[in-house]
């Protein structure tokens, strides 16, 4: 049985649906899928076992530039490839019109949310088989359900397995750490100043840690940072895999909310992720070892991109005044204490 699946972004939504292919692929021996993705994010899914081919599109870069999209044909490449098999299933497990859109020009039956269910209700009427998801549980598991339901097999129970770790199984725990500083929303960013005082205590404590960037303001981010110690190492800019591989062999990982705080859950490794102006309920880290910090403040999770907060604050943004990097590090040593003890 061969299934096209689509899920074509973020990176933490892509993440995941790893888990739904790795219940799909023990209930039934032999299924295969094909995955539409965005090309930022067309390494991943190769990752898992049950993948065969990606059909990578660029909706984001495309949406921008649509006639110089359509010269180069770049488009029309896209959906040759999304038509050129017959599948048994189609599942879009995005629930947008952007993806029930590409689920129309695919081959097969179609299946998906229902309007109650779906993030933008019109996109149901692109299915033929469409499933009642309660909303108020973590993606993951409404991925997970989705699968069981439109591939006919009962729902596991059990912990997710993302089934990527084994693609990593060549790296061995090391004993360094990583900051995941960066992060689109600016009420993400955890301040400055906290990184570089929780770069002063990993690095006392004999530790060494690796700092990842994307952009020119995270690279001077992580130069600042780096400044600390000698023991800090920046890392040149990294494909994902590069940046799997440094994550799988860590012994531990720091992080805003961002994707690659899901790449951590995804790959088994230690993880604090911090949560300031967002809600890790339905959609934080999942998986073993995974431990999440909320601001105490009276306004978060505000679910803003932009601080409206005007009182006195010793930081920007405000709420993380309540989650200093004195707590952090007393959770991350604790964290590394069980690590070591555990192993």
């Amino acid at each position: 049985m061969r299934v096209l699946v689509i899920k074509t972004s973020s990176l933490g939504d892509v993440l995941h649906t790893l888990p739904a292919l790795t219940d799909a692929a023990r209930h039934t021996p032999g299924i295969r899928f094909d995955w539409v993705v965005e090309e930022a994010f067309a390494e991943v899914p190769p990752w898992h076992a049950a993948v065969d081919d990606v059909i990578a599109v660029a909706i984001r870069r495309w949406r921008g530039r649509l006639f110089q999209a359509l010269r180069t044909g770049e488009p029309q490449a896209a959906v040759r490839q999304l038509r050129r098999r017959q599948y048994a299933h189609v599942i879009d497990a995005q629930g947008l019109l952007k993806s029930a859109a590409i689920a129309r020009l695919a081959r097969g039956p179609r299946a998906g949310l229902d309007r109650d269910s779906a993030r933008e209700p019109l996109a149901a009427r692109a299915y033929d088989h469409r499933y009642a998801i309660a909303c108020q549980q973590h993606a993951v598991q409404r991925v997970r359900q989705l699968f069981a339901a439109a591939l006919g097999y009962p729902l596991p129970v059990g912990a997710p397995d993302y089934g990527i770790k084994q693609h990593f199984a060549d790296r061995v725990r090391q004993p360094y750490l990583v900051f995941l500083h960066g992060t689109t929303w600016p009420t993400k960013h955890w301040p400055d100043s906290y990184w570089i005082r929780l770069a002063s205590l990993a690095t006392a404590a004999g530790l060494r840690v690796k700092i990842p960037w994307g952009t020119a303001i995270e690279q001077a981010r992580a130069q600042q940072i780096a400044a600390v110690s000698e023991a800090i190492e920046v890392l040149p800019r990294m494909s994902l895999g590069g940046l799997a591989a440094v994550i799988a062999a860590a012994g531990a990982v720091v992080g805003v909310d961002t994707g690659l705080v899901h790449l951590a859950a995804a790959l088994d490794t230690p993880c604090i992720t911090l949560y300031g102006s967002t809600d890790p309920g339905l959609i934080g880290t999942l998986g073993e070892s995974q431990r999440q910090l909320r601001a105490g403040f009276p306004c978060a999770p505000c679910q803003q991109r932009k601080c409206h907060y005007t009182g006195e604050a010793a930081v920007f943004p405000a709420c993380y005044s309540t989650l200093d990097p004195d707590r952090v590090w007393s959770e991350l040593d604790l964290m590394l204490t069980l690590t070591v003890g555990s192993n």
